[in-house]
């Protein structure tokens, strides 16, 4: 008998929201087989990966959240931290029924993959860390000196809105107004919080984490991506795994170079598909 893939659901992006212990989380889908799971930086949302998410789930079921406390998931009170965006990734896993699926993270995803992988531990079958920084006693004290990366202070004349859209127009070339844009939304839902994500990141201790991953693992980064690219190395000796510098793209990579992105996610999820850990 011949199996022929339904391309409706293979192109068309699917909307959900599944139930957690701090409220409904946001998930968007395309696609069916295996799960890759694909967690955003912050202050972003799943449009991180809107371009991203039909070239995945041209073979797989491909999911994008928002992380917890982003986008259009449940925003609990009380400090962010990646434990807690951690938890928010857990219950979504149960939610789906994900018994065993890939996991692709993007800067503070990558971290909270890290955290995700570390406790799920075999059914994270591959894990893609994506220009996610090394997080070591020199990023927890600042020593290398990024501060605040998104704060503003919204202004009854809305010059803040600039500042936003200024805070990152060096991350984007001209042309790509329209992924600038996207940042500058899902940043707006979250003024009040939007350095959040960040100083949780700088709080988490990473280290006794990677021993614990068993996920054949791949860092990656995008060549002028300067914050995040110092970290291929030490993730490489820490894990001892493979690690790739993209042709192009900087902190927006999964918009910038959506195509090898994708077929980079592609890749590594094809050699590790239904392949039982060693």
């Amino acid at each position: 008998m011949t199996h022929t893939r339904d391309t409706t659901r293979t192109n068309t992006l699917r909307k959900g929201y599944a139930p957690s212990r701090f409220g409904q989380l946001h998930y968007v889908e395309c696609g069916d087989g295996e799960p890759v799971l694909m967690l955003h930086q912050t202050p972003r949302s799943w449009t991180e990966y809107r371009d991203v998410l039909p070239l995945v789930g041209a073979r797989y079921r491909a999911i994008a959240m928002d992380t917890l406390g982003y986008g259009a998931s449940a925003k609990p009170e009380g400090p962010h931290s990646v434990e807690r965006f951690a938890d928010g990734v857990g219950d979504l896993v149960e939610a789906l029924g994900l018994d065993r699926f890939h996991l692709v993270g993007h800067h503070t995803g990558g971290v909270i993959a890290v955290e995700v992988a570390a406790r799920l531990r075999e059914r994270v079958a591959s894990l893609v860390l994506s220009a996610t920084a090394f997080v070591d006693d020199a990023k927890r004290s600042g020593a290398n000196g990024h501060g605040r990366v998104d704060h503003v202070d919204a202004k009854a004349d809305g010059s803040h809105l600039r500042e936003l859209w200024d805070r990152r127009r060096g991350f984007y070339r001209p042309g790509q107004e329209e992924s600038l844009t996207r940042y500058v939304i899902d940043a707006l839902t979250v003024l009040d919080r939007v350095e959040e994500g960040h100083e949780s990141l700088r709080r988490y201790v990473m280290e006794p984490r990677l021993p614990r991953i068993t996920a054949r693992t791949l860092a990656v980064c995008a060549p002028h991506d300067h914050y995040a690219l110092p970290s291929l190395a030490r993730f490489g000796a820490a894990l001892g795994c493979e690690t790739r510098v993209l042709s192009d793209g900087h902190v927006a990579a999964p918009e910038q170079v959506p195509a090898e992105f994708a077929r980079t996610v592609l890749d590594w999820v094809g050699r590790h598909q239904d392949l039982p850990l060693t």
